[in-house]
C-alpha cells in the first residue's frame, strides 16, 4: 500500500481507542482481536498488507496497554508524568546529576527544570547537595523515598512486561527483538529525501 494512500485512508485507526480488544478471541484458537480487524479491512482496502497492517496494529495496540498501565502505577503512587520522568532521568544517571544534564536529558529549559525538582525536594523525594568535583555547583540527588516510590511505579509495567513477552520462549524473545531493531533503525535512519 503506498504511504500516501494509507495516510489519507488508516484502518489501523479503526481500533478502540483503550488498544483493548474489542472482541476476546480464545487464545487456544490462535486469534486474536487484529485478525478480525484486518479482515474487515481487506475487502475495503484490496491492496493492504495483512502483514503489515497486522504488525503495526499490534505494535500500537501493546504500546498503548503498557501506557495505560504506566498511568495506572502513576495514580497508586501519586505521582504526576512529569515527576515521574524526572526522576528516571536521574535514576538514569545513577540517582545523582547536575541540574544542567537533567534539563539536557528532558528537553528542557533549566528554569522548567528548576521548577520540577523544587516540587520534587518538597515531596522528599530528591535532595540537593553540594558537588563532590566542584564548588560551584549543586549536585541533585534522589533520596531514598524517591527511589521506592520510583522502583514502586516501574515495577507495575515491568510486571505487565514481563507477563506479555513471558509468552514467547529466550529464543523466540531474542529473535523479537532482532527483528525491531532492524525496525527501529530503517526508523531512526530514513532514507534521505530525493532532490528535486
Amino acid at each position: 500500500m503506498e504511504a500516501e494512500e494509507r495516510a489519507s485512508v488508516s484502518p489501523t485507526e479503526d481500533c478502540d481507542s483503550a488498544g483493548e480488544s474489542v472482541r476476546d478471541s480464545a487464545p487456544e484458537s490462535g486469534r486474536d482481536s487484529v485478525d478480525d480487524h484486518v479482515a474487515r479491512w481487506l475487502p475495503v482496502l484490496p491492496g493492504l498488507d495483512p502483514d503489515i497492517e497486522g504488525a503495526v496494529t499490534r505494535m500500537q495496540k501493546i504500546t498503548v496497554r503498557l501506557r495505560r498501565f504506566r498511568e495506572r502505577s502513576l495514580a497508586d503512587f501519586d505521582l504526576e508524568r512529569h515527576e515521574f520522568d524526572t526522576l528516571h532521568k536521574l535514576m538514569a544517571r545513577g540517582g545523582k546529576a547536575a541540574p544542567s544534564d537533567l534539563a539536557a536529558d528532558l528537553d528542557l529549559a533549566p528554569a522548567s527544570v528548576t521548577g520540577r525538582l523544587d516540587a520534587l525536594e518538597r515531596r522528599g523525594f530528591v535532595r540537593r547537595a553540594p558537588s563532590t568535583t566542584d564548588r560551584r555547583r549543586v549536585d541533585v540527588e534522589v533520596t531514598e523515598e524517591g527511589r521506592t516510590t520510583w522502583l514502586g511505579a516501574m515495577d507495575v509495567v515491568g510486571h505487565e512486561e514481563e507477563r506479555l513477552l513471558g509468552t514467547l520462549s529466550p529464543e523466540e524473545r531474542g529473535q523479537l527483538s532482532d527483528l525491531l531493531r532492524r525496525i527501529m533503525r530503517a526508523a531512526e535512519h530514513p532514507p534521505e529525501a530525493k532532490p528535486r
